[in-house]
């Protein structure tokens, strides 16, 4: 088998719009399908950006169609549909890819080890995900191993947690007292939302962003350009602190149950607010990787190298763990340290799985999501890890660092990682 190198050539997405389950027309991309989101970036990122770099549709020999809820309208036939609704030739194959949050991530590795083994020279990885068209809904998940009665039983499980990514998360914070505080969560939460702002208002993310028609918040009619995330605002912990709180507490026997908890927080009710944790999104994202000998014969520049990756499977009652292994085995793997990496992109689904890998891996603040983070950008599930790398990559450019590590929890119980550099640096 080969080991040939591997180059992230080119990434983009749309913006990530503000999702609206129960009222659909607040949400911007509320008209428009999630592959059909999809199939917008893909055609718009091949006319305009690629054919600068002389990369057509027919050049890839292997696409992944990253989703986490891939049911209903969001069925691929296999990855297959994006492609068709964008225009690409029949002999591109594809195929689907669910590792919840880490779909993207994952559909990517798996191109990083095509190439890597000489079984492609160009992959096209993509995710897409419509929370507010597809969530929820046309999932019929088996819970037999939940039954006593069942053959499948399974005392260590309740599907009543880790079917929860709110409880998963607060169980987290709860199993992690006293390292961490609520008001460490929201201080994060508002850090990341000032920093999405200015770097919105900046024009930093018109590198990654391709603008897609939708419309007006609450006005189907009324057609609009959607060049930003829309989710993204100006923050102050003193108004965010007083959000609603979303959970309820398990008042674990090691804190002192329920009465420390009370002591403690000050309240029965839980941590985990919309201030501290992702919204529900839409968009799309895609990145182009291929085999470096054949990038420098078409004379193509790399945004990055691909370094290593890494997965890992955790406890899924308390999901927010899985970035720490995933990425420990993707350090390992290069050969790196965490002291090695410059920077990171550490996907928070909520601020608690980015503050514990923080802790558990010891990285400085200052090294992390530094122009702003999926409390505030957003966390279109199965599209996200994509758009980690390549900002990812993007900063590494802008800053002239050498290397950076993407990471991501999934549902389920799951971590992935993705370790790439700089090769100008």
């Amino acid at each position: 088998m080969k080991n040939n190198e591997v180059w992230l050539i080119d990434y983009a997405r749309t913006a990530f719009s503000r999702s609206r389950t129960n009222q659909p027309e607040k949400d911007v991309f509320g008209e428009i399908r999630g592959d059909e989101l999809l199939a917008q970036l893909l055609m718009h990122m091949f006319d305009k950006r690629l054919s600068a770099k002389g990369i057509e549709k027919k050049d890839i020999d292997d696409c992944s169609v990253g989703c986490a809820v891939g049911v209903l309208e969001n069925w691929t036939y296999g990855g297959r549909l994006p492609l068709f609704l964008s225009g690409f030739p029949f002999n591109v194959p594809a195929f689907f890819v669910d590792r919840q949050c880490g779909s993207a991530g994952t559909g990517m590795h798996v191109g990083i080890m095509e190439i890597m083994n000489g079984f492609s020279k160009t992959f096209l990885s993509t995710g897409f995900e419509h929370m507010t068209r597809v969530y929820g809904k046309g999932v019929d998940a088996n819970v037999k191993y939940a039954y006593k009665d069942s053959m499948f039983y399974r005392p260590d499980m309740d599907p009543r947690i880790f079917f929860n990514m709110l409880s998963t998360a607060q169980l987290l914070y709860e199993q992690e007292v006293p390292t961490f505080t609520k008001e460490d969560m929201d201080k994060f939460g508002v850090r990341s939302h000032n920093l999405t702002v200015k770097n919105h208002e900046s024009g930093w993310f018109k590198g990654e962003i391709i603008p897609i028609e939708g419309h007006a918040p609450g006005s189907v009619d009324e057609k609009m350009i959607i060049d930003r995330d829309m989710n993204a605002r100006k923050s102050r912990l003193e108004e965010v602190s007083k959000l609603p709180r979303l959970t309820k507490p398990f008042f674990l026997k090691k804190n002192g149950g329920k009465e420390g908890y009370i002591k403690r927080e000050g309240t029965e009710e839980g941590v985990i607010t919309a201030a501290n944790s992702s919204p529900l999104n839409a968009g799309a994202t895609a990145a182009v990787l291929m085999e470096a000998e054949e990038a420098k014969k078409r004379e193509i520049e790399p945004m990055a190298r691909i370094v290593s990756i890494g997965w890992a499977g955790v406890d899924p009652h308390t999901m927010g763990r899985g970035p720490v292994p995933a990425t420990q085995k993707a350090l390992e793997y290069a050969g790196l340290k965490v002291e090695d990496i410059d920077f990171w992109e550490i996907n928070e689904a909520f601020c608690i799985v980015t503050l514990n890998c923080m802790d558990k891996l010891n990285i400085p603040e200052e090294k992390v999501n530094v122009m702003g983070g999926s409390t505030a950008i957003g966390h279109p599930l199965g599209s996200t890890m994509v758009r980690l790398t390549g900002t990812l990559a993007r900063i590494l450019k802008d800053k002239k660092a050498k290397y950076g590590v993407a990471n991501a929890c999934c549902g389920g119980g799951q971590g992935v990682a993705t370790v790439i550099e700089n090769i100008d640096a």
